[in-house]
């Protein structure tokens, strides 16, 4: 069996969610993980906003517009009169349940319960489009199995188990519909696995059956060697693997989510990303094979805080690096890069939200110097810190100034830290440089 996730873009018009039928609907049977409709979770994280700043009147604006926006795109994908009822119906009691949560008080539970809408209701209305069209499908709720557990990491036998106990609860199909993104925390609470998350449930579950396969169906063809967001004439590239394709997820390739391929990995589980606007295409896989050396793809990471912390003690002080590394322990921060010298070590983060109470404690062992609005160029292919040609990057980048380097700590992946006014000019050059075949 396969797995089949469709992002927001893919379920975001009539148009789609029909060709999306179409790309599912081949008598096999299939998991499909659905995203909210493109558009719907920007607006509900708008609502929990407004909650939480205690704006419920422009909360209530936005939740009666998109209310009636959903009956508009109800009218138009059902004509089965008691589809069309039964799907109005399950809408309006979300959006009465969004009303509600206008007069209580914000929590992150609250917020969490009010996002996870949008997979729902696309998930209810995309089941009742096909079987307006005929089509066998069943209704699997994501939040009766999917589950993360205090480290907020899947919990693969709780969900492996439950997810066969509500396969076997719903009639037989050929094809499954599930929601992508929302789970239940190790409370029993809802939670998310954050934004992208569609593509780890789908691996999730991909893992927890031993699918065949799992697919990534979005509005670009696989994975691109650059950002087509900022360079022209990039393409897909074909074959990716494992680690090639999570150093270009985590560093900033928005095709998908961080942790996509780590489920699925270990039991050597393909991942393919195709388009929906064109089946045909090939798209990437990502697999456990390798292909040629050298530099495969760019991507960039922004948003990025550079923390150059110095000692005078450091020299031959042994604990000096401990005590660094447990403050953002304490925090729950992540570090991206890190260099070091005798006297200093300079590390990146993305998760700034605790960054006063990091520097406090660290000004306390050691003198501080924060840069803000950096970006980390990453370049990632396989074995590339031993190919031959790989020094010559920094001849084509003499006029970038780059502030920290990681090369060595995976042979996988060279990363660059540099002004993020500088990215695009940045990324341009190296563009030009790898695939376009400028010589220096």
């Amino acid at each position: 069996m396969k797995v089949l996730k469709f992002g927001g873009t893919s379920v975001g018009s009539i148009e789609n969610m029909s060709n999306v039928k179409s790309i599912i609907n081949d008598g096999k049977k299939k998991v499909v993980v659905l995203s909210a409709m493109s558009g719907t979770t920007n607006k509900l994280v708008a609502i929990a906003k407004d909650i939480a700043d205690g704006k419920s009147n422009d909360a209530l604006g936005v939740i009666n517009k998109l209310h009636e926006t959903y009956f508009v795109t109800i009218d138009n994908l059902l004509s089965d009169v008691v589809l069309n009822k039964t799907v109005k119906g399950y809408v309006s009691s979300v959006f009465n349940f969004l009303v509600e949560c206008t007069y209580k008080d914000f929590s992150e539970l609250l917020e969490n319960q009010i996002v996870a809408q949008g997979e729902l209701l696309s998930t209810f209305m995309f089941n009742s489009y096909l079987k307006q069209e005929g089509v066998s499908s069943a209704l699997l709720p994501a939040l009766d199995f999917m589950r993360i557990d205090g480290f907020k990491e899947p919990n693969i036998n709780y969900i492996k188990e439950n997810f066969q106990i509500v396969l076997n609860k719903v009639d037989e199909a050929d094809i499954y519909i599930t929601q992508g993104f929302i789970c239940l925390d190790e409370e029993g609470e809802i939670s998310n696995l954050q934004r992208g998350g569609s593509d780890y449930t789908a691996t999730i579950i991909g893992a927890a059956i031993k699918a065949e396969e799992v697919q990534i169906w979005t509005d670009i063809d696989g994975m691109h060697n650059n950002d087509p967001r900022h360079v022209e004439n990039t393409r897909a590239i074909s074959n990716l693997s494992f680690d090639e394709a999570a150093e270009l997820a985590y560093f900033g390739a928005k095709i998908l989510h961080p942790q996509t391929v780590t489920p699925v990995r270990a039991d050597n589980i393909p991942v393919r990303l195709k388009n929906t606007m064109d089946p045909d295409a090939h798209g990437t896989l990502i697999s456990s094979e390798t292909s040629e050396n050298g530099i495969k793809a760019i991507a960039a990471k922004d948003n990025i805080t550079a923390i150059k912390i110095k000692s005078a003690r450091m020299l031959q002080a042994h604990g000096f690096l401990k005590k660094v590394f447990e403050i953002f322990e304490t925090y729950k921060t992540s570090i991206d890069m890190i260099t070091t010298s005798e006297v200093a070590v300079s590390l990146t983060i993305d998760d700034d939200r605790n960054l006063n109470e990091i520097l406090a404690e660290l000004q306390e062992i050691a003198s501080i110097e924060v840069d803000k609005n950096q970006s980390i160029v990453c370049l990632v292919g396989h074995s590339i810190v031993n190919h031959q040609d790989t020094f010559r990057l920094f001849q084509i980048l003499k006029d970038v100034k780059i502030r920290m380097i990681s090369y060595g700590g995976s042979n996988n992946n060279i990363s660059l830290l540099i002004d993020t006014e500088d990215k695009i000019n940045t990324l341009q050059k190296l563009n030009s440089y790898l695939f376009e075949l400028v010589t220096l």
